[in-house]
């Protein structure tokens, strides 16, 4: 019986225009196995959620340079409390201030990958922390 791939949305929420780092993201979880699903620039918290629903992904990989990251990511995790998808691993990177990083973890953020990440460390933890 083969092993189902890890399923990973990623996915910009709000207005922030800037991807490079997302698309070297989805690469390397695509060249490491899994499915990937990028959702594209401008996303609300409620496309994210919904998308991540119906294409039963295992994680939701959020990336914000634009300083929304302290309403955004507690928004999609409550989306996901409410439509009782809290087991999708969550996790979050982009320019985030290491003080904000408390909260969003307190939301349920697993992970907060920033610059100078490597994309070998984001796959280690995916891999390890996945669950479903």
């Amino acid at each position: 019986m083969t092993k189902r791939k890890i399923r990973v949305l990623a996915a910009k929420p709000g207005l922030d225009g800037h991807d490079r780092g997302i698309k070297v993201i989805c690469h390397a979880l695509r060249d490491a196995g899994m499915e990937v699903i990028y959702t594209g620039l401008r996303q609300t918290p409620e496309q994210i959620v919904q998308a991540a629903i119906q294409e039963d992904v295992d994680v939701i990989a959020l990336s914000v340079l634009s300083g929304a990251h302290d309403h955004l990511f507690p928004r999609i995790m409550k989306l996901l409390g409410q439509a009782e998808a809290s087991d999708i691993l969550v996790i979050g990177g982009g320019v985030i201030p290491q003080e904000d990083i408390p909260e969003l973890k307190k939301a349920g953020i697993k992970a907060i990958f920033g610059p100078g990440t490597t994309t070998s460390e984001t796959i280690r933890f995916i891999q390890e922390n996945v669950t479903r």
